[in-house]
């Protein structure tokens, strides 16, 4: 198991160094000048030469490749060109609000999809299992920003239950925090946990037609025991697999539910970078996302090596 680690660690490490050449590429190679940008079509030639070599951006392509990455690596993700303010700061604080929105999401989600689709796929002959498949079906078709939108509608504006929009840092006040985040997890979390209701009871039911649970449920144990004694562990293979792009999903798509809710994580931070053309700020919040996703991918993996004896040995 360790030699496996050990591989895949180094797949992981390989795949984030090719990633930041090709995100430091694809930013490099777009048309205009983004010093230009930065000081407006009425800048003098020279003032944009200057701000060039100020930033870095008059060096060949690989110099200013190792001097990002070597940046990155430390930590300094380098300066914004729009703000002339370091982006480190600030992306890591953007991220931790949308990681807090997009983990709340997939919680509930989790709480909600595998009771109800271990429920479904146990009573899928049942009017109870058929409910919820249907239910579940709905809740795919609904986009999270249109629950968002109701949400905010009725338990916001019209009963004030919660607050319509904006963030709280929970070290500041958990209980305004929470209040805050309600809404959004609760849009995130419906939508997701409408889809992995669906899985989980696919996977469930292809479970229930094995040997090994005929097997069990011969020996005395009722269905709903055999399956929980020994058929959730080998249904969990496959949903990992959904889970963990979901868990990637939302974090690219939180960027919705942040306008929606005003909430200033990562996505908002990178449709105002767009925006502004600021190329420098866009490279380093793809990059962050894209590491995001190599690591979920990664821990992915090794929730298989450890749920699955039979990966370990092959």
């Amino acid at each position: 198991m360790l030699r496996r680690l050990g591989i895949r660690t180094l797949v992981l490490l390989a795949s984030v160094l090719v990633a930041s050449v090709i995100d430091f590429l694809v930013m490099a190679v777009v048309p205009g000048s983004p010093a230009q940008v930065t000081l407006g079509i009425g800048a003098t030639p020279d003032a944009v030469a200057a701000l060039e070599r100020e930033v870095g951006l008059d060096r060949a392509l690989p110099v200013q490749y190792l001097n990002w990455i070597g940046g990155v690596v430390r930590g300094d993700f380098g300066v914004s060109y729009s703000s002339r303010q370091p982006i480190s700061a600030d992306l890591l604080d953007r991220f931790s609000v949308t990681l807090w929105l997009v983990l709340g999401g997939m919680v509930l989600s989790l709480l909600i999809a595998i009771p109800m689709g271990v429920i479904a796929a146990v009573r899928h002959r049942k009017l109870s299992g058929i409910l919820i498949s249907g239910v579940s079906q709905v809740g795919v078709a609904i986009p999270a920003f249109l629950a968002g939108l109701l949400l905010v509608s009725f338990f916001a504006l019209r009963w004030n239950w919660f607050p319509p929009n904006g963030y709280v840092v929970p070290a500041d006040d958990p209980v305004q925090f929470f209040r805050h985040l309600t809404l959004p997890w609760i849009a995130l979390g419906v939508v997701q946990g409408a889809v992995l209701t669906r899985y989980v009871r696919s996977a469930v039911l292809d479970e229930m037609g094995q040997d090994y649970l005929r097997t069990a449920r011969s020996k005395g144990l009722r269905p709903l025991e055999a399956l929980m004694r020994h058929g959730l562990r080998n249904a969990a293979v496959p949903v990992l697999t959904v889970l963990g792009v979901q868990l990637v999903t939302l974090m690219v798509g939180a960027v919705v539910i942040e306008r929606v809710f005003a909430i200033p994580g990562i996505g908002s931070m990178l449709t105002d970078a767009v925006a502004n053309r600021d190329l420098i700020t866009v490279q380093g919040i793809v990059f962050v996302l894209v590491v995001f996703a190599l690591l979920v991918s990664f821990l992915v993996d090794v929730l298989y090596l450890a749920i699955d004896p039979r990966l370990r040995t092959r």
